[in-house]
């Protein structure tokens, strides 16, 4: 029973793929996928990349329409870089927890505290927080962002995880809100000395999402990107991966020869597994659900992300 249910399935997700083949032709559509994206999105997808690389693309694309297969602050970010296109989300109640972290009030009471500090802000966040800051970044390229600032205090948000890296790598003052990614902080010190008692010979790569004490415990810290780049350049074989297990679609096709381990089995976003190949074919046939941002906010959102891709 179980195979003729795989097999049923298999042949489910090639009438899928391809009504999605037509439907992409017929509307002039691209897929952007997140590396978090359930395998069968990854598939499919034109781009698979991290925040920054999907962002450049929806930046670039020539697309009349972009379905962005991740959560909303992303779709968000996509139709604010690209107001002229439509812009899909598979399941609009894909949202990030740690997006919801920072709010609009609270970020202006703490730019009141302290007017003679820039405000740069983590992607992972909303458009009306985008629309109170003054550049934008992601995990590929915080550091290089929060030094590029004029000022020598910075106000950060959300993250405090990757507020605490990027504090160790730069001479600013920073003030840094306390937000965190609820599937990278579950990892724990505990979890990264048990990884490595039971695979002795396997580097250990880590998001610096992750808590500050497992970040410490890293022989490779990076975004999502540079742990896909770091793992297929080195010549270990052998890896424990401290991020969430959708990248490992990307490390096998790049790696095949090579082991992973994800260094604890909760390393799971619930809201990018929201997302499926149904979903994806369903928003596309129906162009529902679009993604929209109040122009007034996208003008001022718009500032601080253009500022972030300038950044070299």
């Amino acid at each position: 029973m179980e195979a003729l249910a795989l097999e049923r399935r298999a042949e489910q997700n090639l009438e899928l793929r391809a009504r999605l083949e037509r439907l992409k032709k017929e509307r002039n559509a691209i897929i952007l996928a997140h590396y978090y994206q359930r395998d069968e999105i990854q598939e499919v997808a034109d781009f698979r990349g991290d925040s920054f690389l999907l962002a450049q693309k929806a930046a670039e694309t020539d697309a009349d329409v972009i379905v962005f297969c991740g959560v909303h602050f992303m779709g968000e970010s996509a139709k604010i870089l690209a107001p002229d296109k439509t812009v899909l989300i598979p399941d609009e109640r894909a949202g990030c927890p740690m997006a919801d972290m920072v709010n609009v009030d609270g970020l202006r009471k703490l730019k009141a505290q302290h007017p003679d500090a820039a405000v740069v802000t983590y992607i992972n966040s909303s458009a009306e927080v985008k629309a109170e800051t003054d550049i934008c970044c992601t995990s590929s390229n915080a550091i290089k962002v929060v030094n590029s600032v004029p000022t020598e205090k910075v106000i950060w948000v959300p993250d405090k995880n990757l507020g605490h890296y990027v504090q160790q790598h730069t001479d600013k003052q920073m003030i840094i809100w306390e937000g965190y990614c609820n599937t990278h902080d579950m990892l724990t010190v505990k979890d990264i000395e048990e990884m490595k008692a039971q695979h002795p010979n396997a580097l250990v790569v880590v998001h610096p999402e992750c808590r500050p004490e497992v970040v410490a415990m890293a022989d490779f810290v990076g975004s999502t990107t540079a742990i896909i780049k770091f793992c297929r350049e080195s010549k270990h074989k052998e890896f424990i991966i401290g991020t969430e297990d959708g990248t490992g679609y990307q490390l096998r096709k790049d790696s095949p020869d090579k082991i992973f381990h994800f260094a604890s089995k909760y390393l799971v976003c619930p809201n990018m597994k929201v997302n499926n190949l149904k979903k994806l074919v369903k928003c596309l046939e129906n162009m529902y659900p679009q993604v929209h941002v109040p122009p007034h906010i996208a003008e001022k959102a718009r500032l601080s992300l253009e500022r972030m891709l300038q950044v070299k």
